[in-house]
């Protein structure tokens, strides 16, 4: 019997997500309720503005920049 499962992972502050062909790190994380009663998240970017991805969504995650 195969059961399906799912992998979930935690994104905090400093991340860095693979996006739209670039980079970005993640400045804060808001959870928000969307109009047919789904869920999603939104990330602002350190880079700048923000964007929503349901959730289940599957990100590309990268290790944070060094410190310089």
């Amino acid at each position: 019997m195969s059961v399906p499962t799912r992998l979930a992972a935690i994104v905090r502050p400093g991340d860095v997500i693979g996006y739209e062909g670039q980079w970005r790190t993640v400045k804060a994380i808001q959870t928000v309720v969307l109009p047919m009663g789904g869920l999603a998240v939104v990330f602002a970017w350190e880079e700048g503005g923000a964007d929503r991805f349901p959730a289940g969504d599957e990100l590309l995650l990268a290790l944070p920049h060094p410190p310089s």
